[in-house]
């Protein structure tokens, strides 16, 4: 069995119309121990989890605690998803992990095992074996509905809440924002929050009461996740951090490919589109070619607004979950992910930027071989 294959398994195989079946991961959960006996940080929200479960984890390593980290999904592999104090496990931690995930049969029912779930419920087992002081969840998608909800946090950060995923955790930004907010407890010391829209600071206000904390930064919008996952992980311990710098790839990172300056950035709005541009060109002054990658459920009407006037190559992904099917502007150049290696891109100029899903970001670190195993 590889490394990846007990984790998704029972996602290749389900059938058209099944939903992951939380009540089986909870009894997995049972059968292999797999309990958080350390205090737990989770983080929900629509866009920017992973920055945010980063610094909140690099703060709490920064006082000296050992730290386990859950994201999904990985920055450029699977193994990438754990982390203790920033670093990927190993392929053969991962191995272990999923076997012994496996060696537990459940009865068959009408929904499956999510990766991302298996994945959270393998790293709260390896907290246990490296004997972690604190464990930081990221949420999959959702809140009451994912795996995470099966460990009760003590600090709970929230990110930005908007219409993603509308139809699937709700038909609205406030049915959304009360789905990320069931990982809200009576255990719950603090629910830490951006700022929100009024129908979702409403939904965290109704379940987290008098313990929700918004916080204001004073920053520019590319730093806020980081300050509010400071911020939460201020929150969980009163030790203080020492200095720390954070490397985190395809968060706007910077590459050098041979003669080509590569910037890789992970917006999936129009408006997080616009984000990075404006930012490239302000460092650039100009951009020699965007490669952008966002599947039908994204908001690719807003990013062809964002990218008017600029030279653009639409990149596809074969043989995902994601479907590539919307019409596109007759300017743009196509091409699929596994043609972008080192030598597609510095043939495309000087200054290129990378804009789009995680799963395409996460494709072109490996195809281009960028360092993903250390964070901080």
């Amino acid at each position: 069995m590889s490394s990846d294959e007990a984790f998704f398994e029972e996602w290749t195989a389900r059938t058209p119309g099944s939903r992951r079946d939380l009540t089986r991961a909870r009894r997995l959960a049972e059968a292999v121990g797999a309990a958080a006996a350390v205090p737990v940080l989770t983080v929900v929200g629509s866009k920017g989890k992973g920055t945010t479960a980063t610094y909140a984890s690099a703060y709490l390593a920064s006082t000296g605690a050992r730290v386990v980290t859950v994201t999904s999904p990985g920055l450029r592999t699977n193994r990438d998803r754990i982390r203790v104090d920033g670093v990927s496990i190993s392929d053969g931690e991962q191995a272990a992990l999923g076997a012994r995930l496996a060696s537990v049969s459940l009865p068959p029912s009408d929904g499956y095992l999510s990766p991302a779930g298996l994945f959270t419920l393998a790293g709260v087992l390896h907290a246990q074996d490296v004997e972690a002081d604190y464990i930081v969840l990221e949420a999959g998608m959702g809140g009451a509905s994912d795996e995470v909800s099966l460990f009760p946090a003590e600090v709970v950060a929230i990110t930005e809440i908007f219409a993603e995923h509308l139809g699937i955790l709700g038909d609205t930004v406030a049915e959304i924002a009360r789905e990320k907010a069931g990982v809200i407890t009576p255990e719950t010391k603090w629910a830490v929050t951006l700022p929100q829209s009024p129908e979702a600071r409403a939904e965290l206000k109704a379940r987290a009461g008098d313990r929700l904390r918004e916080i204001t930064p004073e920053a520019t919008p590319w730093t806020r996740n980081a300050l509010l996952g400071r911020s939460a992980a201020a929150h969980l311990t009163s030790e203080e951090p020492t200095p720390v710098s954070v490397r985190l790839p395809a968060r706007f990172s910077h590459h050098d490919i041979g003669s080509t300056r590569l910037i890789i950035d992970s917006p999936i709005t129009g408006a997080g589109v616009q984000m990075s541009v404006d930012r490239a060109l302000a460092e650039w002054g100009d951009i020699d070619r965007v490669l952008l990658c966002l599947p039908d459920h994204k908001d690719l009407d807003g990013a062809i607004e964002a990218l008017k006037g600029l030279p653009v190559t639409f990149v596809r992904l074969p043989d995902t979950h994601l479907n590539f099917t919307r019409a596109l502007p007759p300017d743009w150049d196509v091409t699929d992910v596994d043609t972008v290696d080192a030598g597609y891109v510095e043939a495309l100029g000087e200054k290129v930027l990378a804009l789009g899903t995680v799963y395409f970001t996460g494709h072109l670190l490996d195809n281009l071989d960028i360092p993903t195993d250390r964070l901080f």
